[in-house]
């Protein structure tokens, strides 16, 4: 595509902004998503160089989280091989089958989430009792979760981060964390699957993907500085955008 300087400031720009986000609370995808489209790419042009961009500011973040040693990398194998390959499925799945019924009805799931992560006493910075062993942990919910981000998408980090804190028992840094770390395997696996396809428009995707990387890198030391005084009501307020996007877009 023939842009101009201004267009890739602004593109770089929104980049650095959505990635500070993205590390905080996830929701990134609605300010780069947007953006894309009002500059001329075509939808899924768009959603396949926010893909591109988007790996940059989750491995950004996981780097940072592995060095502040709040990542427990090996104990996540099998939740990052099932959420990989729910995703690379729901990417290969979406392009055979419309979305369009699951606007009616995921907004209720994230709205479920938004109220969970509001009123929930297990929501803080220490560690709760663990109710779920990793390997089902892995079969039952980052599968299923890893599936509808490749699918589908809104509020996975969320969903993931939901599973974190409400059955591994992790406080609200933790579960951000290793959500980050899950959503880099679930994007690279979409991401192939967009690369394969021929979708992604990479001068636009890598001069985003700088600015991915220094937004999610500040916004992951935030994180850490604040913990869930920072997270929780970032996590709710971008659960309650998403909800209002999706009804607005269900009824234009």
């Amino acid at each position: 595509m023939d842009l101009s300087y201004e267009i890739y400031g602004l593109l770089f720009t929104t980049s650095l902004i959505a990635g500070f986000v993205d590390s905080i609370s996830g929701g990134g995808g609605l300010i780069v998503l947007p953006t894309l489209i009002l500059s001329g790419f075509l939808p899924v042009e768009a959603l396949a160089t926010s893909k591109l961009q988007g790996i940059f500011g989750k491995l950004s973040a996981v780097m940072y989280y592995r060095r502040q040693g709040v990542l427990d990398i090996p104990s996540m194998k099998l939740p990052l091989l099932s959420s990989f390959a729910g995703a690379a499925l729901g990417a290969l799945v979406i392009q055979h089958i419309h979305a369009d019924f699951l606007i009616k009805y995921i907004p209720w799931l994230i709205g479920a989430v938004a109220l969970y992560f509001l009123f929930s006493p297990r929501i803080g910075d220490l560690d709760k009792q663990q109710r779920m062993q990793i390997g089902l942990f892995a079969a039952l919910i980052t599968s299923i979760v890893g599936f509808y981000d490749g699918f589908f998408g809104p509020a996975s980090g969320s969903l993931f981060a939901l599973g974190f804190v409400s059955l591994l028992g992790y406080n609200l840094s933790k579960a951000t964390a290793h959500t980050r770390l899950l959503l880099l395997a679930t994007n690279t696996a979409s991401l192939t699957v967009f690369i394969l396809g021929g979708n992604v428009v990479w001068r636009v995707g890598l001069c985003m993907a700088i600015g991915q990387w220094i937004g999610a890198r500040y916004g992951s030391e935030a994180v850490m500085l604040k913990g869930s005084k920072l997270v929780k009501p970032m996590l709710v307020t971008v659960c309650f955008l998403l909800i209002l996007k999706m009804i607005l877009f269900n009824n234009p």
